[in-house]
């Protein structure tokens, strides 16, 4: 490719949405264009890039006997409601109606079609096993879609599907694709950590996240310093128990006049007492069933954690109607002992451990003070609902917890028979009984892997691309396009390299040697090989390595074999 021909606008300005350097480098190097808020066109560098990764995620893959197939983006709501998640799945669910009155959805991810496929297909414990992947667009309505393609409402995904016929078989398929995932982001070129994490809207009873280690990630993964142990902090264990409080000490309840006091803080500063002082009381919804969930008042309620305890499709907030119908008080003031209408409660241990909290009075502008748990109130189910912090005890030794920030890039998840079960997607087993598949998903976000990549691998002229995953591996810049011998020797090496599988471009733009280096810089090509007048009577070129930074004069004869074996080492390719 000549970049003269090259479909593509570089540009100077950053836009102000864009907040993240993956952001603003892929629109300053004329990679993406935004076409709604979350929703872009991937220009011919992103889609060379994200090529790249497919073709590594396909080998991979294959390597372990999976099988592609291509689904439909447009969804019936009958799948949805046969496996339960129709209701539950959120407002991310883009829901329409055909012409036929008929209700739809576009996939955010396909757990009931390959369900649904499947099940049509199967009969007998002798099919199986299967495991089948896609490359596909996926969308979700994202309520505020931000940082470029990091957290898009429109993306590509890869996600794979196994379907075994018992539990055994069906981790021996996870682990076999957490092995595929680790080769697939190291031939990627990415420095990541596979951690403990939540298996939220997906479901199941056991993930793990392979997070990219970036200062700009959303993600916070917690590891130890002692051991292995590493989680999201979503899935994160608090190692916490319920204590039994001694009952000496303990005041008499006192209900106390706060007015226009509603929130931990605004009551903690008004009765000068810490927030840890205090029970924070929420009412969810979770599974069409309110239940009021209790933490201690300067730790916040993890939801992943909340959902995982009950099991549950959906956790959501409960709105002020239904707050006021449970308590008999408006929001910001429920509390455990009072309640209007009798509802489960769930409680964070860390509620156990002291003496004489504060909490909602279930009265409009009143608190109470002098609450303890098991003499006032008692919780149905006792569970660890905080989010871990840096420096929690490992849950695993004696360690303590550190703090890493990262970009999910690849979630597998164990599924057992949560979709399968529902939507009959069952076997036959030798003495012709009928038994579920038990399956396993496993996700990989093909353009958060290319936007990662860049997360990790930038400075402040621009992009550094892992030579595995670069748009072009190598750029040939003729810097006098108007000596016949500069665009000469271009063409020859550019010919050369081309004839020995380098993916290789030349900027033949009659322009300025400075802005051709500066877009070579931000754009990022590994190596970037300089031809001008005066190196050529020398017999030499100009190569500089864009990962380091370092420059070499070297024989024209000798750039050709240096660029392939330079290469082959940064793709980890056996010479």
């Amino acid at each position: 490719m000549r970049i003269s021909q090259l479909f593509y606008q570089t540009l100077k300005e950053v836009p102000r949405e864009a907040q993240v350097p993956s952001h603003q480098l892929m629109f300053r190097a004329g990679m993406i264009q935004q076409l709604a808020a979350g929703i872009y066109n991937y220009l011919p560098l992103a889609k060379k890039s994200l090529s790249k990764i497919e073709t590594i995620i396909r080998e991979e893959l294959e390597k372990k006997g999976c099988q592609e197939v291509l689904l439909p983006v447009v969804q019936p709501s009958e799948l949805w409601e046969k496996s339960g998640r129709w209701g539950y799945y959120g407002p991310e669910l883009l829901r329409f109606k055909d012409r036929k009155n008929g209700d739809f959805c576009l996939g955010p991810t396909h757990e009931e079609v390959i369900t649904d496929m499947v099940a049509k297909q199967l009969k007998s414990y002798k099919q199986l096993p299967w495991n089948l992947f896609q490359i596909q667009s996926k969308f979700r309505d994202e309520v505020r879609p931000r940082f470029g393609l990091m957290r898009g409402r429109e993306f590509i995904m890869k996600d794979a599907y196994s379907f075994d016929i018992d539990e055994e078989s069906s981790k021996v398929a996870y682990w076999k694709m957490y092995d595929a995932y680790t080769a697939i982001f190291n031939r990627c070129g990415l420095k990541f950590r596979a951690v403990d994490a939540a298996t939220g809207n997906i479901g199941g009873d056991m993930s793990h996240e392979f997070q990219v280690l970036a200062q700009s990630g959303e993600d916070l993964i917690l590891s130890c310093d002692s051991c292995d142990y590493a989680a999201n902090s979503e899935k994160a264990v608090t190692p916490r128990s319920s204590s039994e409080l001694s009952t000496e000490g303990m005041e008499a309840m006192e209900e106390i006049h706060t007015p226009a006091a509603k929130t931990i803080e605004e009551i903690a500063a008004l009765l000068k007492r810490e927030e840890a002082d205090f029970i924070k009381s929420i009412v969810y919804i979770i599974d069409e069933e309110p239940v009021l969930v209790l933490i201690r008042g300067d730790l916040d309620i993890n939801e992943s954690k909340l959902q995982t305890a009950l099991s549950a499709n959906g956790v959501f907030l409960a709105d002020d109607a239904v707050v006021q119908d449970i308590t008999g008080a408006s929001t910001g003031f429920a509390g455990p002992v009072g309640l209007k209408k009798k509802v489960r409660i769930i409680a964070d241990y860390s509620v156990t451990e002291k003496q004489n909290m504060v909490s909602g009075s279930n009265k409009t502008d009143y608190h109470t003070a002098g609450v303890n748990y098991g003499r006032d109130y008692s919780a149905d189910i006792l569970a660890d609902l905080s989010f871990a912090q840096p420096g929690d005890s490992c849950p695993k030794c004696s360690g303590k917890l550190e703090d890493h920030r990262g970009i999910e890039v690849g979630q597998v998840f164990y599924l057992g028979t949560k979709y399968s079960k529902p939507m009959e997607c069952n076997y036959l087993d030798k003495d012709g009984k009928s038994h579920p598949a038990v399956m396993g998903c496993y996700g990989i976000g093909v353009g958060r892997t290319m936007a990662a990549a860049i997360e990790q691998n930038h400075d402040e002229d621009g992009m550094i691309w892992p030579a595995a995953i670069a748009p072009y591996e190598a750029v040939i810049l003729p810097l006098q396009m108007n000596k016949e011998e500069v665009i000469e020797a271009a063409d020859d090496l550019y010919a050369a390299l081309k004839a020995e599988g380098v993916d290789v471009i030349l900027d033949d733009r009659d322009e300025r040697a400075g802005f051709k280096f500066k877009d070579a810089d931000l754009i990022g090509y590994p190596v970037q090989i300089a031809i001008g007048a005066r190196s050529l009577e020398a017999g030499e070129l100009e190569v500089k390595i864009r990962k380091t930074g370092e420059k070499k004069n070297m024989a024209v004869a000798e750039v050709k074999s240096f660029v392939e074996a330079y290469l082959k080492v940064e793709k980890g390719i056996d010479q």
